[in-house]
């Protein structure tokens, strides 16, 4: 997308930071950090020229983090129903579930577009209890940032976050949470934990 501009490209470590809010939002800070601002005018067919470029390339080097699928079927063979609560658009989602296999461990999918709603916003995630037939105060959160945390404080879920992730460059220790930890795996016990016996 940058190339298309003129512009250079980001170190993946510079980009790695913006993402958390939305492909929007993606878009901008980006091009606020590969040169000089660019007219409104322009936002519209950077954001058309990344989300080409976003389709061809969905999925392709993705990978779970380590963890992840052990953890999410641990949940499901206890019988959690679970869902993915994104900021991406539903086009980009889906894809990416399916392509990095975890789609079929999930029950449900909410995405910003179908909420109207963003992270931190805690619509989401009160969605996506509705569709899982959870009280929020029943429901726990497993994020990696302070839309996570947020959100999830402000719908009323309990929040577990790990470490890792895209987190946006703040330390997930600082923010307020139930739990923070090292591996999915360990947030995913920390769940387990919760259930009544």
């Amino acid at each position: 997308m940058l190339a298309g501009l003129g512009l250079p490209p980001l170190p993946e470590r510079v980009v790695r930071d913006f993402i958390g809010q939305g492909i929007p939002s993606f878009v901008e800070r980006c091009l606020a950090a590969a040169g000089p601002p660019l007219a409104c005018a322009q936002l519209e067919p950077a954001l058309r020229a990344f989300g080409d470029h976003y389709r061809a390339h969905n999925g392709r080097a993705s990978r779970p983090f380590p963890g992840v699928v052990d953890g999410l079927r641990r949940l499901r063979a206890a019988s959690l129903r679970l869902a993915c609560v994104t900021n991406k658009s539903g086009a980009f989602a889906g894809p990416l579930l399916e392509k990095t296999g975890l789609s079929p461990l999930l029950d449900a999918v909410v995405t910003s577009d179908e909420v109207g709603r963003r992270k931190p916003d805690p619509e989401p995630f009160v969605h996506a209890c509705r569709l899982l037939g959870a009280a929020p105060a029943a429901a726990a959160v497993i994020g990696d940032s302070a839309n996570d945390a947020d959100a999830g404080r402000g719908a009323g879920c309990r929040v577990l976050l790990v470490r890792y992730g895209y987190s946006e460059g703040r330390d997930v220790d600082a923010l307020a949470a139930d739990g923070v930890y090292d591996t999915f795996e360990a947030a995913a016990d920390a769940v387990l934990a919760l259930m009544p016996r």
